[in-house]
């Protein structure tokens, strides 16, 4: 095992991925997600990792989301480079999602934002039973990014995924079955075992099967992605959001833990 903020271990043909930032409850930093883009594209070169799991080092939290305020200092030049030239969330949220073989997102504490959006990008999701979730960019004052967006409808469907975004509700227990942003909800000592059993299923599958299946229904999952046409409009209405005085409001409240006063400004 190895230290960081994002540990990497392999045991026979699966590979594990563990955030590691418990001070800041694995909020995914510029620097995590780059550590996560490099390592998926490291195992993709060759066939040795035919399943990944993605967890956490922690059973409290999986992710509590993106860490806008962390500015890296301390980087390996590699990461430092792939920083200049790429939107870190972007970049890992599409390795995750492209790897060639087989991702289980191990959901093993709360998971919300851009932490429950990375998990629907893997194949497949599994959680502890005392797991919560949920979508707060409305209680900040945030317009989330279409391919986000898309992301969810492809998993959930839309009329979940406008419930999801539209309330920013915390769903707790069942609910999170109920909605489809988990395959199992399994009892919390139970996790581990169930997530490796069906790693372990998999990885003894027909390599070429694997690939070749994921990559078709990723091809049939791109129906969901927004059309280029409208991209531009997209664009303006985040940044609208992004510049508002209602979006400073947001922050502050959840900062002073208070319900926000907004004013559509």
């Amino acid at each position: 095992m190895e230290n960081g903020i994002l540990i990497k271990e392999v045991e026979n043909k699966v590979g594990t991925l563990k955030l590691n930032r418990p001070e800041r409850r694995n909020a995914l930093s510029p620097a995590l997600l780059v550590e996560l883009h490099l390592a998926l594209k490291k195992w993709a070169e060759d066939d040795a990792i035919r399943v990944v799991v993605i967890t956490s080092n922690s059973d409290k939290a999986f992710s509590a989301g993106f860490d806008i305020v962390d500015i890296p200092t301390e980087v390996t030049p590699e990461t430092a480079e792939v920083l200049k030239a790429n939107n870190p969330l972007e970049m890992a949220l599409n390795s995750v999602k492209n790897f060639p073989f087989p991702v289980i997102a191990m959901i093993n504490g709360y998971c919300y934002g851009a932490g429950l959006n990375l998990t629907m990008c893997c194949d497949i999701r599994i959680g502890a039973d005392h797991i919560k979730a949920g979508m707060p960019p409305v209680k900040l004052g945030l317009v989330y990014h279409p391919e986000g967006l898309s992301q969810f409808i492809e998993v959930i469907g839309m009329a979940k995924t406008r419930e999801v975004f539209l309330t920013g509700h915390t769903y707790t227990g069942q609910e999170i079955k109920e909605m489809g942003l988990v395959n199992y909800l399994v009892p919390a000592d139970k996790l581990s075992e169930t997530v490796y059993a069906m790693a372990d299923e998999i990885s003894k599958n027909a390599p070429l099967s694997l690939k070749g299946t994921k990559k078709i229904l990723n091809m049939i999952g791109k129906k969901f992605l927004i059309d280029p046409k409208d991209i531009n409009a997209a664009e303006s209405l985040i940044g609208e959001a992004f510049n508002s005085d209602d979006l400073k409001e947001g922050q502050t409240a959840f900062l002073e833990k208070r319900d926000p006063v907004f004013t559509g400004k």
